[in-house]
């Protein structure tokens, strides 16, 4: 999360097919560095499932729905 929030979840991030893109290279890069215990069809599943949550959840730099103030 780190390394997306610094470097991924830049300015309209999800209206830019590049930075979404460079989103889910990271997502998948990390998932890799797991170890190796789901079969490549589940992994696929569990990439998708956290990138969804990504983009839905975060909007931009500092915005996201766990940052919002009631």
């Amino acid at each position: 999360m780190e390394t997306l929030k610094r470097e991924k979840l830049v300015l309209d991030w999800r209206k830019k097919q590049q930075a979404r893109a460079a989103v889910w290279i990271c997502i998948e890069e990390a998932l890799d560095k797991l170890p190796a215990t789901y079969c490549p069809e589940l992994f696929a599943r569990k990439r998708n499932a956290v990138y969804q949550h990504i983009f839905d959840a975060y909007y931009g730099p500092g915005d996201s729905i766990y940052e919002k103030v009631a």
